[in-house]
């Protein structure tokens, strides 16, 4: 008799849904992206942006806005102020300086949602348009998706 070789089909991979994302598996599933995006595009951009509100005298974060930049667009993906510092002008400033910096790394445009409660006039008010809404909860309530021509 002759030996035959075995063949074995390839263990399938695991399929895991957490709410316990570790930092380490964001950041492969984010380079892998990058990468496919680089391949596809031949353009590699991507970075990250924020802007930071900070105590002056702790140095410690209070709000600001997270987001990044990548492929000709700003995302404006996080954007918090503590109510005792709104209607003061730091909002403004604070996305003012997102855009701004949005443009001197070659963006033409921004994109981000908001939610109906949260701060769609806000964006009105510094030449933002919706797109797109999508309703969610509660009831009444929507995700508005944003948009702004930074040229």
């Amino acid at each position: 008799m002759t030996d035959q070789p075995i063949t074995t089909a390839p263990q399938s991979p695991t399929i895991v849904v957490t709410d316990a994302l570790m930092s380490d598996d964001l950041v492969m599933i984010s380079n892998a992206l990058d990468a496919f995006n680089t391949e596809a595009s031949g353009v590699f951009d991507r970075r990250p942006l924020a802007v930071l509100v900070k105590d002056p005298g702790t140095g410690a974060v209070l709000g600001g806005l997270t987001g990044r930049t990548s492929l000709g667009l700003l995302f404006v993906d996080l954007f918090h102020l503590p109510a005792e510092l709104r209607g003061q002008g730091i909002g403004s400033e604070v996305l003012r300086l997102a855009e701004e910096e949005g443009r001197r790394r070659g963006c033409r445009s921004a994109v981000l949602y908001t939610i109906t409660f949260q701060a769609p006039e806000f964006y009105r008010r510094h030449g933002w348009e919706a797109f797109g809404e999508v309703p969610c909860d509660p009831p009444g309530t929507s995700r508005v998706f944003m948009r702004k021509d930074l040229q």
